[in-house]
């Protein structure tokens, strides 16, 4: 399964900002929940909506990023 499928980017949702399978979950606060230290068993706890392989798209998409894709979707 190719995880950057999770990712949706739709101008109707969060003003076209990555997001998690449609929902109003942005890539950007996944990793900043992740990035002050919750853990992914934390969050998917307090947020049943999400999945496992949720997070680890975020981070796919996060590193395709910073790496210089222009457009990790695409990949």
């Amino acid at each position: 399964m190719n995880l950057l499928s999770r990712i949706t980017i739709d101008i109707e949702i969060c003003h076209g900002k990555p997001c998690v399978r449609g929902m109003r979950w942005p890539v950007e606060v996944i990793l900043d929940m992740l990035g002050a230290g919750k853990t992914e068993e934390e969050t998917l706890e307090d947020h049943p909506e999400l999945e496992r392989e949720d997070m680890l798209a975020c981070l796919q998409f996060a590193s395709k990023t910073v790496a210089g894709k222009s457009s990790p979707l695409a990949a």
